[in-house]
Order: structure tokens, then sequence, then C-alpha cells
């Protein structure tokens, strides 16, 4: 007895041992892994985690029929959605050839029309192709002036549509037709039950556009017979009644018609306004637009003529391929698209063009001091001018090309220019850095050629060829996004802009470490030397110009990654104005502080002012003789002169 307890006992305890308990999950999800709860196939969270443990979680029901799903089920096919789930079937009119009266998807879409009928959607081809003989006459829209335009344009959408819903309504037993041929299409549905079904909606669809539209906005109450509704997307029509008609156009936006124009309306009786928003959903013509801004818009009819408005229109989402819209009325509506750019500022365009100004000037300068200075031309000086040609050249075109536009081919090539020339001044940058590293590290060396032959060696490949093969790489890859619509310089799409974000940032990181090793070697070669006051300064020279480098080898562009919160127009401005001098700085330490170059720069002048004066030596001596011969600056100092020259 005591061993059948003790065994009761231990299997009470092996039972109590507590196990992973799921939490309490809410309607219309379960459990994973007795941890989390996530909710079923057909249904999303209010919060869009996936997997949550908050027993106040709701699950909504994921409509599939509509954007941004929109599950397309075919030809002369629907889609209704139902909770947790969709289904496909024909639309009134047709049936499955199976008999079946839902399908999954467009595949098995095999709805036949069973009207005995198609008289009525011979009248709406007749009524489509009557409309394409109208818009492709171009005396009827090239000759007249824009408000002519205009009002030809409101006449015949208002004729369309009337047409359009008197046909639908004259064979009410063919519930829905659809039409097309290249210039538009249509779609008509036809209501006799007078919305039996409560909160009904009607989805049209045509070319990649839809409409949803409420049972009871196109019955509009007790109407004796039937009653329809069309749905209407015309593909050309928006080069006629384009964006000029748009009167809210900013000067500064450049806007554009990037959707096909749809009109929609109700019969029999043609009620403009609505009970109910109606959506529009548009497929753009250009896709992906980004930093740019859309307008919902419809043809407003006026005295003064018609033009596209934004009254009663919201647009309540955009993606890359559509723009959905909600409108309290209906009429005739498009997408308009405005290339958005941020507002200059005057002070930080002056301090941009002043800098540079006085860069390219200060880099001149440097590039002949390099050049023709002799005492100073080593390794060194060599990186110094390629820097300094690659910086004035690219500063140049900026200034002078930046702006050219107008021709799609020519902007394209600047950009391109302006991408290489920048990616080699960052090489270029990179080697200043690699050979103030060389150096530093050599500092107590008393043999280190082979460290200038290396440079020498690999300073000109690594220079203009890495920068050539980025640029290379870049036109294959994606040449159409080289130049945008207000600067010529690289698109921000597609992530394009990083062919030239991506080694600029590697490039101040390897700077930034060199300069933090070379502050860390100098430092501690410094502690080391007690009695070589030479080695000393030069030491000390040395640490003063790898501090100055912190700017000419690029580190500043950091500050541009501070241009955020309240603090970023000041950071703007400083970065504005640091590197905008970037040549200064270059004609400053490699230049005005080096002893060398003053050395050289006042003999060249004490040069100038003695040729100076013997020229006016010369002058007045020819004065004083004028029957003599003239005497020449070499005959009185022949040696000298050669000697100079």
């Amino acid at each position: 007895v005591p061993g059948l307890c003790f065994l009761l006992s231990l299997s009470g305890a092996i039972t109590q041992k507590p196990k992973a308990t799921c939490p309490p999950c809410p309607p219309n999800a379960s459990c994973v892994n007795g941890t989390y709860c996530t909710c079923d196939p057909g249904y999303v969270s209010e919060s869009g985690q996936k997997f949550f443990t908050f027993p106040l979680e709701i699950c909504t029901d994921i409509n599939e029929c509509k954007p941004p799903f929109s599950i397309y089920c075919g030809p002369n096919g629907e889609c209704q959605n139902v909770e947790g789930s969709f289904y496909c079937r024909c639309v009134p009119g047709y049936k499955l050839l199976s008999g079946d009266v839902e399908f999954k998807s467009s595949s098995e879409n095999t709805c036949q029309n069973v009207t005995p009928s198609n008289k009525g959607k011979k009248e709406l081809q007749q009524i489509v192709d009557q409309f394409e003989m109208l818009l492709t006459n171009k005396t009827l829209w090239e000759m007249g002036k824009k408000q002519e335009v205009s009002s030809t344009a409101t006449s015949i959408l208002q004729n369309m549509e009337s047409n359009i819903l008197a046909t639908a309504l004259k064979a009410p037993g063919q519930k829905v037709q659809k039409v097309q041929n290249s210039t538009m299409a249509i779609e008509t549905r036809v209501v006799t039950d007078n919305c039996s079904e409560e909160k009904k909606t009607f989805h049209l669809h045509t070319q990649m556009n839809s409409m949803d539209i409420h049972c009871n906005d196109i019955v509009q109450g007790n109407i004796q017979g039937p009653s329809a509704v069309a749905f209407v997307s015309y593909s050309s029509l928006g080069n006629i009644i384009n964006a000029s008609f748009f009167e809210e156009m900013d000067e500064k936006d450049r806007i554009y018609l990037n959707s096909q124009v749809v009109s929609a309306a109700v019969g029999p009786k043609r009620n403009v306004s609505l009970s109910n928003f109606v959506t529009l959903s548009f497929q753009h013509v250009k896709m992906n637009p980004r930093n740019k801004k859309s307008f919902c818009v419809y043809w407003k009819s006026t005295e003064q003529g018609s033009h596209w408005s934004r009254d009663g229109c919201f647009m309540i989402h955009m993606n890359k391929s559509h723009t959905i819209c909600n409108s309290s009325h209906l009429s005739s509506f498009a997408v308009l698209m405005a290339f958005t750019y941020q507002e200059d500022d005057s002070v930080l365009t002056t301090i941009t063009y002043v800098g540079l100004s006085l860069s390219l000037l200060c880099l001149l300068l440097a590039a002949l001091t390099f050049l023709l200075c002799k005492p100073i031309q080593n390794t060194s000086t060599s990186l110094h001018l390629q820097l300094s040609i690659c910086l004035f050249l690219a500063h140049l075109l900026f200034l002078t090309a930046i702006d050219q536009t107008e021709s799609k081919v020519l902007c394209a090539i600047i950009a391109g220019a302006l991408h290489y020339l920048y990616l080699a001044s960052f090489t270029w940058m990179l080697l200043e850095g690699l050979h103030l590293f060389l150096t530093a590290r050599n500092l107590t060396v008393v043999n280190y050629s082979n460290m200038n032959r290396l440079m020498k060696w690999l300073m000109f490949p690594v220079g203009y060829g890495i920068p050539a093969v980025i640029v290379a790489v870049s036109v294959a890859s994606r040449p159409h996004l080289y130049g945008t619509p207000d600067r010529c310089w690289l698109h921000l799409d597609q992530g394009f802009i990083w062919g030239f974000l991506g080694p600029v940032c590697a490039i101040f990181c390897v700077n930034l470490v060199f300069f933090l090793s070379v502050l860390w070697i100098l430092k501690r070669k410094l502690s080391s030397l007690n009695s070589e006051v030479s080695t000393i300064q030069n030491t000390r020279m040395l640490t003063l110009k790898a501090t100055a480098q912190l700017f000419i080898l690029g580190c500043t562009w950091c500050l541009g990654i501070f241009q955020v919160g309240p603090a970023a127009q000041v950071m703007a401005y400083f970065f504005t104005i640091i590197n905008s001098l970037q040549g200064f700085f270059i004609f400053l330490v490699y230049c005005l502080l080096s002893q060398q170059v003053q050395k050289q720069y006042h003999k060249w002048f004490r040069e100038i002012m003695k040729l100076k004066s013997e020229s006016e030596t010369h002058t007045l001596s020819s004065k004083v003789s004028p029957d003599s011969k003239p005497t020449e600056v070499g005959d009185i100092f022949p040696g000298q002169v050669k000697e100079k020259f």
C-alpha cells in the first residue's frame, strides 16, 4: 500500500508539471506553437502584426475584391467577398459552361453570354466607332482655341454618356454589356430589382480602371422601370484635354496627366450628386511615380469654359501602379501628377555659387603652383594636382551646366560627366588619405622609396580607372536614369543614386580611419622625440595638415546626415559653406601654408617686379635717345634674363 501511494503521488506530480499554455486568442485567430496567436487565412489583425499575444486584438476580414488586391476574375466575371475568403461568379447575363455558380480564378472563367439578343451591344459598338471618328478629326481639335476645345470636349462627353445610357436601358435584359476598341472601352450595368440586396455595391471595370458605386445611387429612389450605370475609359482623350486645362497648376510644378480619362454616369435620371462616395481606381500611365504629388480631378463645366478641378475629389491611396480616389459626384475624372521640387533657398544658392567660384579660382592657382613650383614636386604634389584638376572640372561643369535640362540626351551626358568627375575627385581624396597615412607611418624610417614607387604605380590607374568602371556599369545597366526633369544629375528611382553615394560613403569611412590613425601615430611619435627639434617641428606641421585634410578629404560631407529635425536649416548652411570652399582649403593648406611655396612666391614676385623695373628703364632710355637703336632688356642683363627664361 505505501508503494502504491508513492507511485500515485509521483504520477500526479508528473501530471501537474506545467506546460506551455496558449494565450486566449480572439475570434478568427488560432494559436501558434502554444505561444502566439495569428489571424486565420483571409483575416488580418488591426495592428498589422502577424503574431500577437494581446487578447483584445481584432482579426478583420480581408476584402480581396477591392484595392489593393482587386482579384481579377476574367472577362464577364466579378469578385464576391465573403468572410475569410472570396469567390468569382459570372456577371448577370452570363453563366459558366459547367453550370456551376462559383469559381476561384480567371483561369477557371468560362462565362458565356446567355442573352438571346445582341442588339444593344451592336449599338454600343456604333457609338464607340463614332467617337473614334471624332477623336481622330485633327481639324476639330487643332484649329480651335483652348476655350473652344474644352467646350467641344464637354459636349462630346455629355452626348456620349447620354447615348450609352439610352442604349443600355433599351435592352434591360442585357444587364451587363462591354465593348471596346483602340480609343475607348465601355461597361454598362442595368438594375431592375430596385436594389433588393441591402448595401449592394456594383464594381465596373474597363482597361485596368475601375469604379465602385452603391446601388442606391444608381436607382435614385423609387423610379419606375430599370436604371443603368455606365463606366467609360478613354485611351487617348487625355492628349486633348491635358494638364494645361488644370487652372490650379503652380508655375514651379510640372503637371502631367498620369491616367486615362474616365466617365461615370447613371440614368434615366442624370443625377450628378451622390448620397455615397463613388470609388475610382486609376492605373498609372507612368509607373512608380517617386517624389511626385497626385491630384484627383474631374472635368468641370462652367460658362467661361471647362477645366480640370479638384472640388469634391479626394485621393485616398496611391502606390506605384494605381491611384484610388473618392468623389461625391459623377463626371469625367483623371489623375494629374506633379513633379514636386524643394523650394530653393536664395541665400544657400548664393553661398553655393560664391563659394564654388572662389574654389575655382583657388583650384586654378593651386594647379599652376603644383605644375610650376619645382622645389615641391613629388608624389604628394602629383596627388594634389590631380585632385585639383578633377574638382576644378567638376565645379565648373556644375556651375555652367547643371540646369541644362532642355535636351534629354545632353542632360544625360552632363549627368554622366558629373558622376565621373565627382567620383574621380573622391577617389583622389582616398589616395591623399592613403599617402598621408603611409607618410606618418614611415616618418622615422630612413628609406621609404618603396612607398613612393608604389604610390606612383597605383595612383593613375586607381584615381581614374575605378570611377570609369563604376560609371560604365551604371550606364550599361540604367542609362535612362541619367538626368532628372530639373537637374542634370542621377535619378533617385530604383536606388540609382547609390551608384554615387555608395563609393562616397565607403571613401568617407576609409579616410576617417586614416585620419584617426595618423593622429594616433603622430601622438605616439611626438612623445618619443626629445632632441630632434626639426623632426618635431615637421611632425607638428604634419599633424596640422592632417587636421586640415579632414576638410579636404570629404569628411565634411557627414554634415549632410544631420540635416534633419530643428537643426536641419543650420546644418544645411554649414554643409554648403564648408563643402563649397573645398578648393580654398586645398590652396590654403598645400600652397599658402607651405614654406617652400611661400619662398617660391616671393622669388616669383621679386622677378616680376625686377622685370617690370627693367621694362620701365628700357622705355625711359628709348624716350631719351629717340634716334638711337632700341635697347633690349637682354642687352642690359643678358645673363640674368637668359637664366630666368
